[in-house]
């Protein structure tokens, strides 16, 4: 059995060959992002042809994880895996610290401001002051919050005071 562990100078073959299908697989909400860009992958294990593999959320009530559970399924039994367990968890809760620098930079490309850098301590007073969220269109900071919910519970929507353009803010959490 092998567990996905990363050493300085080693990366067992069997996982990165995983990792690398996994990063094939979209997050049906987000396209432009992987499994493995938004951080939900916590664990993969190998025997031969099986693979188990444990999968966050990115909250626990999240519409999306069943998909990304079947997509992640289809996508290793095209690679030739036989029997897959996929494992759910929600301890430790899935964070935006999670999603990787790549996963950050396709978001902006893609439209959608990446989130800040995570609060030490995130509460609900955290997401009623105002934050400088840089548009990803004009990346200017003068934007403004419209709707604490953007195109999915995850995202608020914001406006940019200089484009006028609206965009998703992939909000802390």
């Amino acid at each position: 059995m092998v567990i996905m562990k990363t050493t300085a100078t080693h990366i067992d073959p069997a996982i990165q060959h995983i990792r690398e299908i996994l990063e094939t697989v979209p997050d049906p909400e987000v396209p432009v992002l992987s499994v493995i860009d938004l951080g939900i992958v916590r664990n993969i294990e190998t025997e031969g042809r099986c693979v188990e593999i444990t999968v966050t959320p990115t909250y626990s009530g999240c519409p999306a994880i069943d998909m990304m559970k079947m997509h992640i399924r289809m996508a290793l039994l095209q690679a030739g895996f036989q029997d897959i367990v996929i494992n759910q968890t929600l301890s430790p809760a899935w964070t935006t610290d999670w999603i990787s620098e790549s996963g950050k930079q396709k978001l902006k490309a893609f439209g959608i401001a990446p989130p800040l850098p995570a609060q030490s301590v995130c509460t609900p007073d955290h997401f009623q002051r105002e934050e400088a969220i840089q548009c990803p269109l004009c990346n200017s900071y003068r934007t403004r919050v419209v709707s604490q919910f953007g195109s999915t519970a995850c995202k608020a929507l914001y406006q940019c005071n200089d484009c006028g353009e609206p965009f998703d803010y992939f909000k802390c959490h």
